[in-house]
């Protein structure tokens, strides 16, 4: 009988947690059975296991072979256990020099000649390795940049099991792979899209830098080709570039989706998702028997623009309700539940009723009164509660076209966005988990958000105008700081408020 022990990790939600890999080889009729709550992608391992083993010239041991995956209470899945299992088949059959596995983890997928294919959530499993004492970690080569972001442990990439088996012997030399993470940070992304391609639509910029600067949720209602998508695709090229400790927040959710592009390390750009209104509220939120993270957590620290947003499933919308609030979304199953981070920009989009119409100057609106009030009802008053700001985008005639200017380019918008920016850092660099003015609540709104006098009655007079509620009172103030903190103004002032409540009812000239 011979056992020999790895270590490796499983994935729960956007963590990682150690799991050890026991093999134990003794005669008997030849078997392979694998223990310890593991899948069925974990069971199928066997077969991959089998053949890559024989195709790097090594001898499958025809014996009883027991694998432990513990603890047993931990559900194990996917197809990273296929290397750390192999390597301890190897060293049970005398293949691996004893010990050479102690204090060294391993993650990898096996192909059947024995090569190493990458595997998702590599990120949080380096992080995790960290924090459990280990200093050393086996995985692809496609994997290695992705590991080498978390400082303080030895990365070695491999391309296949011989490769690995040599090093573990002593046989072949493979340096720690090391990442220049400032160097890697600094790689800066260009876009093609710039504000300049837009033409007049003044205000709709205007809103979405102050959305950019606070972080705002913002829905557009306007004609078709009145450049609501334009607008929403540019918001990217204004906002600032993320920080490292968000960049890395980013990564772990895009490598636990299987999303960070083969070869690369940290993502350096800020998300934008545009999901299709067919999404279903699984595919959106998160979730499944094997939970993912959904398009709301793709686009953590990103933007999520949903177009033709009432096309969208009613439960579908209603769903984001709390994450729009908490920035978190928890998924609940029978067996399990995980936590992923959900803090985004909600760009939405949509028309003024079916046609798309109503209102519009030169064109007639084929909508009866009643599909209209249908239409815009598919989103409920707590969803546009929840929206910080409304705009309405007019159609512009060929005159207009011809006659304006294409404005201010990304580049200047986006300098006074990160002046302001700055100045919310600043503000709240003691309250933790707050990055722009959006997020600001309770007492922090009452500490930082304190309008003037003349403001605060401007306030509350359109409060009871509007009939606003609380929400979008909190809401409209928080906008106002922000409008205040891109003119660096300490003080919210009744010209800041007034701007504000322009994109609270702003959408209202196309009321019934």
């Amino acid at each position: 009988m011979t056992i020999s022990i790895g270590r490796s990790f499983s994935l729960a939600g956007i963590d990682a947690h150690p799991v050890t890999v026991e093999v134990d080889i003794r005669r008997g009729l030849p078997s392979y059975t694998t223990v310890g709550l593991a899948d069925k992608a974990v069971k199928e391992s066997k077969n991959r296991i089998n053949a890559a083993v024989k195709n790097s010239g090594y001898e499958f041991p025809v014996k009883r072979i027991t694998v432990n995956l513990a603890p047993a209470s931990v559900k194990k899945e996917g197809s990273s256990f296929d290397f750390p299992i192999a390597l301890g088949i190897l060293q049970s059959s005398g293949t691996i020099k004893p010990g050479r596995l102690d204090g060294i983890a391993s993650v990898g997928e096996l192909s059947l000649d024995g090569n190493l294919r990458r595997v998702r959530g590599v990120l949080p499993m380096a992080r995790c390795l960290k924090e459990s004492g280990l200093k050393k970690i086996l995985l692809p080569e496609e994997n290695g940049k992705e590991a080498a972001v978390v400082e303080g442990i030895d990365v070695i990439p491999v391309d296949n099991l011989k490769t690995a088996v040599d090093y573990l012997n002593g046989d072949k030399s493979i340096e720690p792979f090391k990442l220049d993470l400032q160097q890697e940070f600094r790689h800066s992304c260009s876009y093609r899209e710039d504000f300049s391609d837009i033409k007049g639509q003044y205000m709709a910029k205007r809103a979405m830098e102050i959305a950019a600067a606070g972080g705002h949720n913002i829905l557009m209602t306007g004609p078709p080709g009145a450049g609501k998508t334009m607008l929403a695709r540019r918001l990217l090229t204004i906002l600032p570039s993320l920080s490292i400790r968000e960049a890395i927040q980013v990564t772990i959710i895009q490598s636990v989706a299987g999303k960070v592009s083969p070869g690369s390390s940290l993502v350096s750009r800020r998300p934008f998702r545009s999901p299709h209104h067919t999404v279903s509220d699984i595919a959106l939120v998160g979730g499944g028997s094997n939970p993912r993270p959904g398009e709301i957590s793709l686009a953590h620290r990103g933007v999520l623009f949903l177009d033709e947003f009432p096309e969208f499933k009613r439960q579908a919308i209603e769903v984001i309700r709390q994450p729009m609030e908490d920035g978190t979304i928890t998924v609940s199953r029978a067996a399990d539940s995980a936590t992923y981070p959900a803090s985004f920009m909600l760009v939405a989009a949509m028309n003024p009723c079916p046609c798309g119409y109503f209102a519009v100057s030169g064109r007639e609106c084929t909508c009866t009164a009643v599909e209209i009030k249908k239409y815009r009802s598919k989103i409920s008053g707590p969803v546009m509660d929840r929206i910080d700001m409304h705009i309405y985008v007019p159609a512009l005639g060929k005159k207009d076209i011809d006659s304006l200017d294409r404005g201010e380019t990304s580049n200047i918008i986006r300098k006074r966005v990160i002046e302001a920016r700055n100045i919310q850092r600043e503000r709240y660099f003691r309250e933790e988990n707050i990055f722009a003015n959006a997020e600001v609540d309770g007492k922090v709104i009452d500490k930082y958000c304190r309008p003037s006098k003349t403001a605060s009655g401007l306030l509350i007079d359109s409060m009871e105008k509007y009939g606003l509620s609380v929400r979008a009172y909190n809401k409209t103030l928080k906008i106002a700081r922000t409008i205040a903190d891109i003119e660096n103004s300490e003080e919210i002032t009744e010209q800041h408020a007034a701007e504000a409540l322009q994109y609270r009812i702003g959408d209202r000239q196309w009321d019934l």
